[in-house]
C-alpha cells in the first residue's frame, strides 16, 4: 500500500480527497494536516468520514507530511509555495491549489499578487497529449473546477477550428462550497438560499488566465475569453455554458462529432444523447464530466453545456486521478462516474 499525506485536510477538498483515498485499493492516508485546526479530532471537522473519526488532525508540517509516497496539498492560493520549498525534490506532490498552475508571472502578479512561484505539469489528463506528460512528472498543478469545465467544454471545439477562439463567451454557476470553508456573510444560508447571484463580474476572476492558457495550449490559437461566475443555492456542483461565434456553415453534428471523437475512449468525460442536458445532481458525488452541445442559428454561436462537481473533477477526484497516473496506478482507480441521485 502507498502513503498519502494531505495539507489542508479541514477543508471542503481536503475533506473529499481524505473520502476518496479512504476508498482507494492502494493508498492508506499518513498525516492529515491542517493548520488552524490541527489537534481536533477528524470527526468535529469532517463527521461524515466515519472509518477515520478517532484520526487526528495535526500542524501542517514538512517533515511530517514527507513521511509518504505522494503528499497533496489543498491549501488557500497562495501558500503551496512556501510548504513546497521545504519537501524532498523527489518527493510526488498534487497541487489542488492555484500556485503552479499559470506560466505567465503577469497573469500571477494581476489575478492572485505576490511572487510568481512557477509553473508545474498542468493536471488536465483529457487535454491533447497531456496524459503522458502527466505519467513522467513528479509535481502537478491540478486544474481549478471553473477551469476544467471550461476547458473540456470548449477544446475540441476549438481545437478542430469551428468556433473563433476570439470570442468566448462563458457563464458558470457553482455550488457554495467552490468558495470554501471560511466563514462569510456571503455564504450564509440566509443570503443563499432561493437566491442566486453573479460575482467577480468583468475579467477580475482569478481562472480565467488559466481557462486561457488551456484553451490556448490545446487548440494552438490565441484564445480570449469573457467570464461570468454565479453563486448557486446548492453545496456542490457547476454548469457551464460554454459559447463562442461559429465558423462560417457549422453545424451542431459538427460540434458534437468533434466532442466524441476528442473523449470516446475516456472513462469520465460523458456526451449525452441529443435532447439530453447536463445537471449537476447527475454528476454528484462523481469524477464525472457532462457534456451537451447545439449550435444557435440566429446569433451564430456554438454552444458547449457543462457540469461537473467541483468537489470531485473540480478538485479532489481530479487530485486523485492525477496521483494514480505518476504512481503508475489504473487511472480510474478510487474513482467513479457514476454520481449520487437524488
Amino acid at each position: 500500500m502507498m502513503r498519502a499525506s494531505v495539507a489542508g485536510a479541514s477543508g471542503y477538498a481536503g475533506g473529499e480527497l481524505l473520502r476518496l483515498l479512504a476508498g482507494h485499493p492502494d493508498f492508506v492516508i499518513a498525516a492529515m494536516a491542517a493548520g488552524g485546526r490541527a489537534g481536533e479530532r477528524l470527526s468535529a471537522v469532517h463527521p461524515n468520514l466515519t472509518g477515520l473519526a478517532d484520526r487526528t488532525l495535526v500542524a501542517t508540517d514538512a517533515d511530517t507530511l514527507a513521511d509518504a509516497d505522494i503528499v497533496f496539498l489543498a491549501l488557500p492560493h497562495g501558500e503551496s509555495a512556501a510548504l513546497i520549498a521545504q519537501l524532498p525534490a523527489e518527493l510526488p506532490v498534487v497541487d489542488l491549489g492555484a500556485d503552479f498552475r499559470l506560466r505567465d508571472a503577469a497573469a500571477w502578479q494581476h489575478y492572485y499578487g505576490g511572487a510568481h512561484a512557477g509553473a508545474w505539469t498542468y493536471g488536465l489528463p483529457e487535454l491533447p497529449g497531456q496524459r503522458a506528460v502527466i505519467q513522467q512528472a513528479r509535481r502537478v498543478a491540478n486544474p481549478g473546477c471553473y477551469a476544467t469545465s471550461v476547458a473540456l467544454a470548449l477544446a475540441p471545439v476549438l481545437a478542430a477550428g469551428l468556433a473563433e477562439p476570439g470570442d468566448v463567451v462563458v457563464v458558470a454557476a457553482s455550488g457554495t462550497s467552490g468558495a470554501g470553508r471560511k466563514p462569510s456573510d456571503a455564504l450564509l444560508a440566509t443570503q443563499v438560499m432561493g437566491s442566486m447571484s453573479a460575482y467577480k463580474v468583468g475579467g477580475v476572476h482569478q481562472h480565467i488566465p488559466e481557462m486561457e492558457q488551456s484553451l490556448s495550449d490545446a487548440s494552438g490559437l490565441d484564445v480570449r475569453l469573457s467570464f461570468t461566475p454565479l453563486l448557486a443555492p446548492m453545496p456542490r456542483g457547476i454548469v457551464a455554458t460554454c459559447t463562442a461565434l461559429a465558423a462560417p456553415g457549422v453545424d451542431a453534428d459538427a460540434v458534437r462529432a468533434a466532442l466524441v471523437a476528442a473523449y470516446a475512449d475516456e472513462p469520465f468525460v460523458h456526451v449525452l444523447a441529443p435532447g439530453e442536458w447536463p445537471q449537476t445532481s447527475s454528476v454528484s458525488g462523481s469524477n464525472a464530466v457532462h457534456l451537451q452541445c447545439a449550435v444557435d442559428p440566429h446569433a451564430g454561436r456554438v454552444v458547449v453545456v457543462s457540469a461537473i462537481d467541483n468537489l470531485g473533477k473540480g478538485a479532489a477526484g481530479q487530485a486523485l486521478q492525477n496521483a494514480n497516473l505518476i504512481l503508475g496506478l489504473p487511472e480510474s482507480a478510487g474513482l467513479s462516474a457514476n454520481g449520487v441521485a437524488p
